[in-house]
């Protein structure tokens, strides 16, 4: 009996032990300065506010929303909540393609350089605490504060909804709203990996900050500018060509669009969050003939979206493994 109780107790010390490690010790630590940060009160409320804007909107178009779905015999009531407009704002999941990023930017571009600027990254390396704890504590609690944001928000659109309609929102919605916060979540852990990143790369938190942005710019407004230009400058006319090598010409076009993490949210959300749509590329006649004009499941819309969410998880990876390289390499002083 005494042999079972020590077992007993010494897996209980072992579990405490994990959480009061010196990583999750880190999480806390990093995720009450973000919360206390004026910095990270002014991103939630301006997510908070386009949130609620947007569903506002939608909100006040419900009944048309409703009707519309009744004929068409597809009601998805809380997805339309999220992709209805009435064009003067748009859809809340465009508005997270130009504010995630932001978000992301600003949680991670001063993440090591401010802390090797004030003198406590000696003294926190001076700890019995990994290099590699201290990068991923930075990452996991900013990760962890996005993912209760945008969860949290998922859940009052939900209730609100229901309040509202009274109508129970379906178990396949359920699923698509989580993949969709789930798929906002890893598209800002991107932007907060490179961010994380370009804090290792320069010394200054201002130099990572702007170079953070021009990267976000580059590849929100000029990267698709360019592809048109060279498009235009160096391919052929697309009338003259075959279907077959029109349709492969455009495939071409869209690979190179689908480099930027923008256009990989884009194409993943609308697949999640619209079920009627069936393709992300070009579709000849031949491959529409027999099809069912019918909402796709959640797991064709999921197999369709798998290689933009392979894209931005292995983005993410890249820039964290990188991250960590170049800060092993490091020499910490104080």
């Amino acid at each position: 009996m005494n042999t079972l109780m020590s077992s007993s107790e010494n897996r209980h010390e072992q579990g405490a032990g994990r959480w009061h490690s010196p990583f999750w010790t880190m999480v806390g630590k990093e995720v009450a300065d973000h919360l206390r940060s004026w910095r990270f009160i002014v991103l939630l409320v301006l997510i908070a506010l386009t949130f609620w804007g947007t569903t506002a909107v939608a909100m006040g178009h419900l009944r048309e929303v409703v009707t519309k779905a009744k004929d068409t015999g597809q009601l998805f009531l809380y997805l339309k909540l999220l992709t209805t407009t009435e064009g003067t704002l748009p859809p809340f999941h465009v508005f997270l393609n130009f504010l995630g990023p932001l978000l992301g930017i600003g949680l991670g571009f001063d993440a090591i350089n401010s802390e090797q600027q004030n003198g406590t990254l000696a003294r926190v390396m001076a700890q019995p605490v990994y290099r590699d704890n201290l990068l991923l504590s930075k990452f996991t609690s900013s990760l962890i504060l996005v993912g209760v944001l945008l969860l949290s928000l998922a859940l009052l659109m939900i209730g609100g909804g229901m309040v509202m309609t009274g109508i129970l929102i379906e178990a396949e919605e359920v699923m698509r709203i989580l993949g969709f916060t789930v798929l906002c979540t890893v598209y800002v852990g991107f932007w907060l990996a490179l961010s994380i990143l370009l804090s290792v790369v320069f010394r200054q938190p201002s130099t990572s900050a702007l170079t953070a942005m021009g990267i976000w710019l580059f590849f929100t407004v000029f990267y698709r500018i360019v592809i048109e230009l060279a498009v235009s400058a160096f391919a052929p006319d697309t009338r003259e060509l075959a279907p077959s090598e029109a349709i492969r010409f455009n495939g071409i076009i869209l690979s190179l669009l689908r480099l930027a993490p923008s256009q990989l949210f884009t194409d993943a959300t609308t697949t999640l969050l619209m079920p009627s749509v069936r393709s992300l590329g070009p579709v000849t006649m031949e491959q529409m003939a027999g099809a069912v004009p019918s909402p796709l499941s959640l797991k064709d819309s999921l197999m369709v979206v798998w290689p933009q969410v392979s894209g931005l998880v292995a983005a993410t990876v890249l820039c964290f493994a990188l991250t960590y390289y170049l800060f092993m390499r490091r020499e910490v002083r104080s």
